[in-house]
């Protein structure tokens, strides 16, 4: 079988993400080497050995490996169909370095609500224009992984805070074209930002960046139907671009906003 080195990297505009790295490998192994970042490992096919602090380890599919910054390691696939990986790798501060020995002792996790977590960041990673997903996302992986390397003990049920929610709520609804930024949110509230996504969800069943998209959603509504074209709008309603409103409108109303807007001229006729 012929060697296979296929990547994909990019630097996302969402604070304490350095990288995203998507590679699928066969016939190679890295040698030893560091990150100044954590890295956070996830395998979609086959598996990687490698070596941390002299300690062999394995990454099967449902598992996620979490490698401190400044500890050196290697990787190989186990065997000769190699292996699909996606990596985040993480500023330092995103876990502190006072956790570097725990992920030492044990870096692999096995956490399935873990591993569904980190494919759900990279998915929103990889679309831009929704960002306070992705914030709101790697907030609760942070929250736990922290809770991993600590005592090993699961979060509990979130705790009620229902005017922290109210409060944030204010806040979208103020902002909700030109769009807030979590760690800008738990700033201005004084709150941890896994907290005030676990407020905001308990008190209304619905995540943050879901309430703000759906915002966005029927004020664009509200933009077709006084007759603006679908590029326009996407702009006005606070989309990345039109292939964002489009996504997201397509999954809230069920049609593009294209045939939206011909439905409403029909209707005039």
């Amino acid at each position: 079988m012929a060697a296979r080195q296929e990547v994909s990297a990019w630097r996302p505009a969402v604070r304490g993400v350095v990288e995203v790295f998507h590679a699928h490998f066969t016939g190679y192994a890295y040698p030893m080497h560091v990150h100044e970042a954590w890295t956070l490992l996830i395998v979609d096919d086959g598996a990687v050995r490698y070596d941390l602090d002299r300690h062999e380890h394995g990454t099967p599919h449902d598992t996620v490996s979490l490698l401190p910054p400044h500890v050196p390691h290697n990787g190989s696939p186990v065997t000769s169909d190699g292996f699909r990986k996606r990596v985040l790798y993480l500023d330092a501060d995103v876990l502190g370095e006072n956790l570097i020995g725990a992920a030492v002792d044990a870096p692999d996790l096995r956490d399935p609500v873990l591993r569904r977590r980190v494919g759900q960041l990279h998915c929103a990673l990889a679309r831009p224009g929704d960002e306070l997903e992705a914030d709101s996302r790697l907030a609760l992986i942070g929250e736990r992984l922290r809770v991993h390397l600590r005592d090993r003990r699961r979060p509990g049920p979130p705790r009620r805070d229902p005017v922290l929610a109210r409060r944030l709520r204010e806040m979208l609804d103020e902002r909700v074209v030109e769009g807030l930024a979590l760690e800008e949110a738990a700033g201005l509230v004084q709150a941890h930002p896994a907290h005030l996504v676990r407020a905001f969800s308990g008190a209304y069943g619905i995540a943050p960046h879901q309430y703000l998209t759906a915002r966005r959603v029927d004020l664009a509504r509200r933009l077709l139907l006084d007759g603006r074209p679908p590029g326009e709008v996407a702009a006005a309603a606070g989309f990345y671009d039109q292939a964002h409103l489009t996504r997201h409108f397509r999954k809230s109303v069920g049609v593009t906003p294209g045939r939206y807007a011909d439905g409403r001229k029909s209707s005039a006729r």
